[in-house]
């Protein structure tokens, strides 16, 4: 079961939900950049202990400078995101702010095809279409 990716993706779908709502209660009363800074701490910290513990700091292979600069491209991305959801949260309600921001599963599908040249099914379009009707509907006044 730890070997599927349903079960990690399963399973960071639930760390993310609980994320949302200690984000928003605990962001409450301070700026939503210093939440940021505070959650990016932990973070930093969390996953310094995994790989120290885990012995995961030499690679089998060397890093390449196309790996490094996409991943530090992708660490900047994390940041704005988290900074942007940090402030949306500050002045809306978690429960619609945490579905219109899932709107990234739509764009992390069109972005796959088009850069890394996926190939979804019908069905999975068919989904990914349903998820981005949900985020209009959550996201339209009332």
């Amino acid at each position: 079961m730890s070997d599927s990716w349903v079960f990690w993706a399963l399973l960071s779908a639930v760390f993310a939900a609980v994320t949302a709502v200690l984000a928003k209660a605990g962001s409450s009363n301070i700026d939503p950049d210093l939440a940021t800074l505070i959650r990016t701490v932990v973070v930093l910290v969390c996953l310094l202990g995994l790989v120290t513990v885990g012995g995961k700091w030499n690679t089998s292979e060397p890093l390449s400078s196309r790996a490094v600069l996409l991943l530090l491209l992708s660490g900047l991305a994390t940041g704005a995101s988290w900074v942007c959801y940090f402030r949306a949260l500050k002045v809306g309600e978690v429960s619609k702010v945490a579905p219109v921001d899932k709107l990234s599963v739509v764009l992390v599908a069109v972005f796959a095809v088009v850069f890394l040249r996926e190939r979804l099914s019908f069905r999975e379009w068919t989904g990914i279409g349903l998820v981005a009707t949900g985020v209009v509907v959550l996201a339209l006044k009332r």
